[in-house]
């Protein structure tokens, strides 16, 4: 009797209708539901990257990692880099939230936290924004940090970027020198946004060599003391304004070319031997332009005397017509 009496009472409960509560209720445990199974799903994902950030003392959080991820940021890099700065000791400088902001913004994390790292160890003062800013300009900040306390050394002028193998000078007394030098700088990070690239370096350089060898008075002083050009290119300071500072120029090699003073003195006595034989030319058809000129007038004149000539007889035999002339009498 008592289970017929359930089963009653349970087939009308159920058959009759839920109240607004009880649905909205339902609804929302059902949602509540698929939300943690979502979110479940996600962080059996990431779970392995949070232990991981867990374990360094990284501090982040599954929720941030399952973000992360819809974002589309790799969580995987991040906690990478994260680990590395913590354990390098710059967890205050590099936080979680500017490397999100930094790799949605198109940068190299991982390229700036390593550039950060090595310059804590070499003692070189670099923050976060600057090398944010230095790796979205499109230089790799941490080769630059690198540059900056390794020299690196360049080659003028470069065989890779000139069609010319040396930097050609001429000394006063007219000699040509070939000049190869050897460049050695290391990355001035406070210059390297805006800063000059490596061309303008090697494009001051060259031209500074060559005004050194052309203000010198003879080519045996170069070839006597290469010093001199090094010594004269650094004084110009051709660093200013670029992305590197120059520690030394050394010259590597220098050969001496054409004398290209008697050259073009010799271009410069057959300009002359022209010039003078073209006014010679000149003046040549000037004598005979006038010697023409004299022949003609010669000419004229003896055509003048024949017709005063020819006017002789006439007036003679007009004398004798009117009797002003008669013949003397024999």
């Amino acid at each position: 009797m008592t289970a017929a009496t359930d089963a009653i009472l349970l087939a009308q409960a159920a058959a009759e209708p839920m109240s607004f509560g009880t649905v909205l209720f339902i609804s929302l445990a059902v949602i509540f539901g698929l939300i943690l199974l979502i979110f479940g799903v996600m962080f059996a994902t990431v779970a392995r990257l949070w232990f991981r950030a867990w374990m360094s003392g990284a501090s982040i959080g599954p929720v941030h990692l399952v973000v992360m991820k819809l974002k589309r940021i790799d969580p995987e890099k991040i906690v990478d880099c994260r680990v590395n700065a913590v354990q390098s000791g710059l967890a205050d400088e590099i936080t979680t939230a500017a490397m999100e902001s930094h790799m949605l913004a198109g940068g190299r994390v991982p390229e700036v936290v390593r550039a950060m790292i090595a310059a804590q160890r070499a003692q070189i003062a670099l923050d976060w924004d600057t090398a944010a800013a230095i790796d979205l300009a499109g230089r790799n900040v941490h080769e630059a940090v690198q540059t900056s306390v390794r020299t690196k050394v360049i080659d003028c002028p470069d065989p890779a970027r000139s069609t010319r193998p040396t930097l050609d000078g001429i000394a006063k007394d007219g000699i040509q020198l070939k000049a190869k030098a050897r460049v050695t700088v290391r990355t001035n990070i406070a210059q390297l946004i805006g800063g000059a690239t490596e061309e303008t370096v090697i494009a001051r350089v060259g031209e500074g060599i060559v005004s050194a060898i052309g203000s010198c008075d003879t080519h045996k002083d170069v070839l006597a003391n290469p010093m001199l050009i090094a010594k004269a290119v650094l004084a110009k300071g051709l660093d200013s304004q670029t992305a590197y500072e120059i520690v030394s120029i050394d010259i590597a090699d220098i050969d001496v070319g054409d004398n290209v003073g008697a050259r073009l003195q010799a271009d410069q006595a057959e300009a002359d031997m022209r010039i003078a034989r073209a006014h010679a030319e000149e003046r040549r058809a000037a004598a005979v332009a006038h010697e023409q000129e004299m022949r003609a007038l010669t000419q004229e004149n003896q055509a003048e005397v024949v017709l005063s000539e020819a006017e002789v007889p006439r007036a003679m035999a007009g004398a004798y017509r009117r009797g002003v002339l008669r013949k003397s009498e024999t």
